[in-house]
């Protein structure tokens, strides 16, 4: 017994001795809490006061059975370090005190995982790096909830600490965290961030920053207030900044520079949001609030507050949901198609493909040049300030566009085709915003440039995005409770892509596990026929020509999908009539597009003329001395009046069914 009373002391003084002499620990992780995760956190501790922490990094690793013990998560910590206790705090926005780095909420998994600090740099554990040891490993705890051991991990961290064990924080949604003690085990109680895990250390008094909205507009007036937990013994002096980006002093009336007087807890201050009239964007202020004292500790900090642009404009065309036609003019280049003229089956194809993907003129752009072609090709035209979202059928600020892993309340971009079955991925340089100036030879066999083919990409609710997955169209037909108003546009997508590059075919059904083919066909020439290309399809068919120097032929001749997949495929193609140099100005055919009647203007009766399809096929043919027509047995569909006038030459006049 006594020799058994000799060895735990020796092996404590070690143990603290190892624990001195270790620079930087990690002190406290929370990864589970009740609910929805927002008040998790990870405590790093140094022996030091005020230790600088540039040359860390800490890791997150994914300790699940098929995982592969790769990285999931990382932060930097340059430009940060420990506070006057040596506590810093990486944790969601709801943790208070106030974390210093804030990440996402729900973003450190529950376990069986792992939680690193390297002495690295963060560019050094991309998504998927496998966790491993080496000189720079600082410290490393393996975690879960009531999981099985992660013993692969546990394995591969045994070098830097032979007695590693998995600690357990508890059942889900419990209210506990992981601590670390003195001694350097590990002890389970409720959370303490940014306080020393056994109650030592100095007293912090709080400050916390007061504000009403998270949303303001142009012309508002925001009221900050500066709160103290205690009463301060000497005037404290504050020094903030709002500037972000774009937003800056040219946006805002305010002090930046006020004081909490000895023996007061608050101080409020006002600041203006100019209207400048000016559309530059819905923009975010950023109230970023300058190091305190060391006995004052910051509750809350680094804020955003969107400001909305009141300057935005509306244009002449509508939504999908409320669509217009003929507003928007095609900005194809003269001759564009002339080429396709008496062509039938493969031969109008290779004559279709050759037009779309000429490597003489077309343009492939990156992946992140995608993003800028999307802000003006998918805008809402009712708010020149918002992206149109595809699926979910609504407007959303441009600013939010996704930056982090988390996608609630953002937009990304979708590929309509998906990667995994179109066969192409981010290649390199697709990182670059590189501008509609620079950009990559391509051609049909340039498959890898369908990654960045905006023809095909769309601006997407994240959460939706995710929804989608990679799910042919029949599959997916979109959320439910909207109207639908994008599936000729996906549909008219596909079909571009299909002619646009080699290895890829639309076809019937579901084709699993077969790279390069897209289905189902016969849902892609229902929504086509159903919702017939309008004012804004046509106007992101002139903004992607801009960039790639190409069209979407399906959008400017929708009838040619017949030709190739439906129920003209085969038959000659015939391009459509220039209507112009027979086209009667001073006749009115309204309202235009309509479903039910259309009357006549500009012409007396008896009225005669022929009903056209896209196609030229003749549906109906009146002789009347009634100038109202009734269209309500007419399928959806683009057609063409031909009027026969006694005395001049017939004349066309185009005119949408829905």
């Amino acid at each position: 017994m006594p020799i058994r009373i000799v060895y735990s002391i020796v092996f404590s003084f070690f143990v603290v001795l190892a624990n001195a002499q270790q620079a930087l620990w990690i002190n406290e992780i929370d990864c589970d809490t009740p609910g929805l995760d927002v008040m998790e956190f990870l405590e790093i501790k140094s022996a030091q006061p005020f230790f600088a922490l540039d040359e860390y990094v800490v890791v997150f690793f994914n300790g699940a059975d098929k995982a592969g013990d790769a990285s999931y998560y990382a932060v930097s910590l340059v430009n940060h370090s420990t506070d006057i206790n040596g506590l810093f705090v990486v944790g969601n926005a709801g943790v208070q005190p106030f974390p210093n780095i804030i990440i996402p909420d729900n973003t450190i998994q529950n376990g069986a995982d792992g939680v690193a600090i390297y002495r690295r740099s963060i560019d050094d554990f991309p998504f998927g790096t496998v966790a491993f040891v080496d000189s720079t490993l600082i410290d490393v705890i393996v975690y879960g909830t009531n999981d099985p051991d992660a013993v692969s991990m546990l394995n591969i961290f045994k070098s830097f600490n032979p007695k590693i064990t998995q600690l357990n924080e508890g059942k889900a949604n419990n209210t506990n965290s992981i601590q670390r003690d003195n001694g350097g085990g590990y002890f389970v109680a409720p959370p303490t961030p940014r306080k020393n895990n056994d109650g030592s250390g100095i007293d912090l008094n709080g400050l916390r920053i007061v504000y009403n909205n998270s949303t303001y507009a142009e012309g508002d007036t925001i009221f900050l207030t500066f709160e103290t937990e205690l009463p301060v013994e000497e005037n404290l002096v504050l020094s903030y900044s709002l500037d972000n980006g774009n937003f800056n002093g040219s946006d805002y009336i305010a002090t930046n520079r006020l004081s909490i007087l000895k023996g007061s807890t608050s101080i409020t201050t006002s600041i203006i949001i100019v209207e400048d009239g000016i559309n530059e964007g819905d923009e975010e202020m950023f109230i970023e609030l300058d190091a305190l004292p060391g006995n004052f500790l910051l509750i809350n900090n680094n804020i955003k507050i969107r400001i909305i642009d009141k300057d935005y404009y509306v244009s002449n065309f509508g939504t999908p949901l409320n669509p217009t036609y003929g507003n928007v003019s095609s900005t194809q280049f003269e001759g564009y198609y002339d080429s396709l003229n008496g062509l039938s089956g493969e031969n109008l194809k290779d004559a279709l493909q050759n037009i779309i993907a000429d490597e003489s003129i077309v343009r492939a752009q990156t992946y992140n040049d995608v993003v800028d072609i999307l802000k003006e090709a998918d805008q809402n035209p009712d708010n020149s300030n918002q992206i149109w979202l595809v699926y979910t059928e609504q407007g959303r600020s441009k600013i939010d566009f996704q930056l982090t892993s988390e996608n609630s309340g953002v937009w990304n971009r979708e590929h309509v085709w998906p990667r995994s079955r179109g066969v192409f991925s981010s290649i390199d340089g697709d990182s670059a915003y590189d501008g509609i100036d620079i950009w990559w030879n391509t051609n049909a066999d340039s498959l890898r440039h369908g990654n960045s083919d905006a023809h095909h990409i769309r601006a997407v609710d994240g959460p939706e995005n995710s929804s989608r997955g990679n799910q042919f169209y029949g599959q997916y037909v979109g959320p439910s409770g909207t109207a639908g108003s994008f599936r000729g546009d996906v549909a008219r997508s596909i079909f571009y892509l299909a002619i646009r590059y080699n290895g890829l075919e639309v076809v019937n059904g579901y084709p699993e596990n077969q790279p390069g083919k897209f289905g189902d066909l016969v849902t892609l020439l229902d929504w086509h026929r159903m919702d017939p290309p309008d004012d804004f399809e046509v106007n992101r068919n002139n903004v992607v020509q801009k960039w790639q120097f190409n069209r979407n032929p399906f959008i400017d001749m929708p009838e040619l999908v017949e030709y190739i997949w439906g129920n003209k495929k085969g038959e000659i193609w015939l391009n459509p009539v220039n209507t112009h140099d027979h086209l009667n100005e001073d006749v009115y055919v309204y309202p235009n597009p309509t479903h039910d009647k259309v009357k006549v203007e500009g012409i007396k009766p008896p009225l005669k003329l022929d009903v056209m399809n896209a196609y030229g096929v003749v549906v109906k043919s009146l002789n009347s001395e009634v100038l109202d027509i009734d269209v309500s047995n007419l399928l959806p569909g683009v057609y063409y009046f031909k009027f026969y006038n006694p005395g001049s030459k017939p004349f066309l006049k185009k005119i949408i069914i829905y």
